[in-house]
């Protein structure tokens, strides 16, 4: 057998089974894409990594036309990618999710511990016999700021962190005002130097 004879046929059959492995759709590879891109969706990626998440869409969404064009071997390296890029994107998520996760559980507690500041200064103005007009506003503010940090806990626990950052922030904000204006009703008057 001459040697270009010992050469064809291994190509022969390599070019079969090429021919044969792109004959078919690769419906495995889209299943596992599709899966792939269901666990990135329950895993928050749509949220905490969009763009990798959308590329994981946009190539699946390719494979499948390009299985309708009947062009198999594009829709088995589309399809792959889809996979990939979900993959990623849970990966993402994860990560980013449990960033969100710890920045929200400082808020969450900065806003607890702002509560508790206003509501000792305002003791200390009660105290100090501040015009009621102040104590009355003080009030409301801290209860309306109660309900906000309870808004937020619960956002915390129901794992909506951007909504209990954007709360609790908000309510830390305003009670560190009110401290701030509360604590300074109740110091006592500077003494003039002579």
């Amino acid at each position: 057998m001459s040697f270009v004879r010992r050469l064809r046929l291994p190509l022969v059959l390599t070019a079969v089974l090429l021919t044969s492995a792109c004959g078919d759709p690769p419906d495995k590879e889209l299943q596992q894409a599709r899966s792939a891109i269901e666990s990135a969706r329950g895993a928050g990626a749509e949220v905490y990594a969009r763009d990798e998440f959308s590329a994981a869409e946009t190539a699946l969404k390719s494979a499948t036309e390009a299985v309708d064009q009947r062009d198999y071997r594009l829709a088995l390296n589309r399809a792959l990618d889809a996979r990939e890029r979900a993959q990623n994107a849970a990966q993402e998520a994860a990560s980013r999710k449990a960033a969100a996760r710890t920045e929200t559980s400082r808020a969450v507690a900065a806003a607890g511990r702002a509560l508790d500041e206003a509501r000792v200064r305002l003791k200390a103005a009660e105290g100090a016999r501040v015009a009621a007009k102040v104590v009355a506003a003080a009030r409301r503010t801290i209860a309306d700021n109660e309900v906000a940090v309870q808004e937020a806990r619960t956002a915390f626990g129901q794992g909506d962190f951007a909504h209990a950052t954007e709360v609790a922030s908000a309510a830390t904000t305003q009670l560190r005002a009110l401290a701030k204006e509360l604590e300074s009703a109740t110091a006592p008057p500077s003494r003039r130097r002579r």
